[in-house]
């Protein structure tokens, strides 16, 4: 009879490199990951804050929610109180609404790249790897050639914000009824100017090695594989020396998930949502809204009213074990106590009514945009669609590969809204305010985010946000079922326990927002195991 091997406990605290807000213990057996629970350390409170606050407090308060896609809560918040108070909204105002928050999710993309993900591909675990000396050449933090190149250029996009908002970050010149701006000319051919310079020295020779039409052409896991082999520019891009690292290493056999996805779809087209609903909205949107579930290849539709949040296991004191953001009032337990068994973290955990968990972010947005169904006027990419069904589903390979071919779709979107502006019409119609419900919603570039607001007596009565990062971190539901990350970090080979890198591997393919500084202490003796930098 063979023995049974035992289990250890890592404790990861914390994980990442911009913000300390994540925790992560895992279990390991046999060298493999078999449980793991998701800390989110850190308690804000914009819920509180806005209570009993004037409604358009949400404009000025929520884009400080983050320092890095303040664009995606801005334009929540207005679109929150579009709904609930009924206004109309020009064409050139969701244009530059829009323009906003693409130019902040193409400055977001290489920072994540470089500054977060890539990093770990210069690990002394990946030493024999015959990339390993290139990728230290180009992703050491600070010193690689790329990193370097790809952090200092993607400030260049976030420049078109400032056009429409004055600054970068925290503008709140979206505002309900349209924007504060009236772009001139001068600023629109600025804003030309500032892409092709993004292109012509960034995308196409670093991120591509090709044009972005040769690599549009590409629909299908063969063409990109011939893609691949067709050029040495292609196979040397950033883009090629991720795709082929990271199947060398082993990134596609691990990560898989949930295997559910959703995304609210976002961009509202110009000229279909200028009255805007909350029923109405997910008709009008350019990036198709929708649920899609890899077990039964089948897409679903996405409304709000599927949402509940779960506060079973994390540290509020509610009540309820799962309602919808409408019916919750946010009051956190001052007394914040890791209990594995029990409460364990400030993150809700987020559940679609009928289908349970949910993973949101750009592999969701890629894999709904595959869905052939929808309106004209709806964009379709069926690229991802088609590496998932071949490829065995989700890995932390093609998350973070969704997450780099959306770039050129995105930017692609940046030059229609420039050539749609009509500079003569009007940018802003004077809302009339009064009592009502309102919801707003948009796919930041870590996925799915979204507002809940309720105005009582010219006041907030009540407000609630459920970030992307809600969805993927949150912990178990009242049924134990896994949050994302969760579900994601099961099976997760650990080849070093004193320097996990692939927990950190699993969780930055989801982008969540991490810290500096790692280190691992044992579960069971509280010791210390080891602390590095890892950037």
């Amino acid at each position: 009879m063979t023995a049974l091997s035992s289990v250890e406990t890592l404790d990861i605290s914390p994980v990442g490199r911009v913000e300390g807000d994540l925790d992560v213990r895992v279990d390991i057996q046999d060298g493999v990951v078999t449980n793991a629970w998701t800390h989110a350390e850190l308690f804000r409170g914009f819920e509180v804050i806005l209570k009993d606050k004037d409604p358009q407090a949400g404009l000025v308060v929520t884009p400080r929610a983050c320092g890095i896609c303040g664009a995606s809560h801005l334009t929540c918040a207005a679109w929150a109180l579009d709904t609930a108070w009924g206004t109309t909204v020009p064409r050139n105002a969701i244009l530059a609404r829009n323009l906003g928050q693409i130019v902040e999710s193409l400055q977001s993309l290489p920072r994540h790249h470089y500054g977060l993900f890539m990093i770990d591909y210069t690990n002394a675990n990946y030493a024999a790897s015959p990339f390993y000396e290139e990728a230290v050449k180009r992703y050491s933090p600070f010193t690689g050639t790329s990193y370097e190149a790809g952090v200092t250029i993607s400030g260049r996009p976030v420049e078109i914000y400032a056009l429409l908002g004055g600054q970068w970050p925290h503008s709140s010149f979206m505002v309900p009824g349209g924007v504060m701006c009236a772009p001139t000319l001068t600023d629109v051919t600025r804003a030309w100017a500032i892409l092709e310079h993004f292109r012509q020295n960034w995308i196409e020779p670093l991120w591509l090695g090709c044009s972005m039409e040769r690599y549009e052409q590409i629909q299908t896991l063969e063409q990109f594989e011939a893609w691949l082999d067709e050029s040495p520019k292609h196979a040397n891009s950033d883009l090629g020396l991720f795709w082929r690292m990271s199947k060398e290493i082993g990134l596609q056999h691990y990560g898989k998930g949930h295997g559910r996805f959703v995304t609210w779809g976002y961009l509202p087209h110009e000229d279909k949502y200028n009255k805007p609903t909350i029923d109405s909205r997910s008709g009008a949107v350019i990036m198709k809204a929708g649920t899609y579930d890899g077990a039964t290849d089948s897409f679903g539709p996405m409304e709000h009213i599927f949402t509940r949040e779960d506060t079973t296991h994390a540290w509020y004191d509610e009540g309820k074990s799962a309602v919808h953001p409408f019916d919750r009032t946010t009051k956190p337990i001052a007394k914040n106590t890791v209990d594995t068994n029990g409460k364990y973290s400030w993150g809700t955990a987020v559940r679609h009514a009928e289908s349970g968990a949910m993973e949101a972010g750009p592999l969701a947005r890629r894999l709904i945009a595959g869905n052939t169904t929808g309106q004209a006027f709806q964009h379709s990419d069926g690229l991802v669609l088609d590496m998932y069904r071949k490829m065995g589903g989700a890995s932390i390979m093609l998350r973070h590969f969704a997450r780099m071919h959306e770039l050129c779709i995105l930017y692609r979107e940046a030059e229609r809204i420039l050539r749609e502006f009509r500079l003569n019409d009007e940018w802003y119609i004077k809302p009339t305010e009064r009592d009502g419900k309102g919801w707003g919603a948009t796919e930041a570039i870590r996925g799915a985010l979204c507002h809940w607001i309720e105005v009582k007596n010219g006041k907030i009565a009540n407000y609630q946000i459920i970030a992307p990062t809600t969805w993927n971190v949150g912990p178990r539901s009242a049924d134990g079922q896994r949050g994302p990350i969760e579900e994601a970090l099961l099976g997760t080979p650990i080849k070093n326990k004193h320097d996990p890198v692939e927990v950190g591997h699993v969780c930055r393919s989801y982008d969540s927002c991490l810290v500096c500084t790692v280190h691992a202490h044992d579960g069971d003796t509280g010791e210390e195991m080891a602390r590095f930098r890892t950037a």
